[in-house]
């Protein structure tokens, strides 16, 4: 009984740590549509990306657009292109953009 305890007490501050890593901005989808041309070259203005070594943003959760710009923008995560552009994304840029990607909807069929 103590180790489930112990183990649940663990989980909690994992949990909070992890929530607490990136603090959650709400983002405006609107203006984030209208700062997507800028990512529109790779991801398209659909998210629906036009090369392969880009990934599909449509419908992606927000709290992994807004940690994976944040890690962008400080350099704790790395791509050649995303390099050169997270860096001059403002806070409430990348909050709209990460809201304005997570809003699309998209479908999936199965084979």
């Amino acid at each position: 009984m103590r180790d489930a305890a112990v183990r649940l007490a663990a989980l909690v501050i994992l949990l909070v740590a992890t929530l607490g890593a990136v603090p959650v901005q709400a983002g405006d989808p609107a203006a984030g549509r209208k700062k997507a041309p800028m990512c529109q070259a790779c991801h398209g203005l659909d998210g629906l990306s036009k090369t392969p070594d880009a990934p599909n943003l449509a419908g992606q959760n927000e709290f992994y657009l807004l940690k994976a710009l944040k890690d962008f923008r400080t350099g704790a995560r790395k791509s050649e292109q995303m390099s050169m552009i997270a860096p001059s994304l403002e806070e409430g840029d990348v909050a709209d953009l990460a809201a304005y990607y997570s809003s699309i909807k998209i479908s999936v069929t199965p084979p």
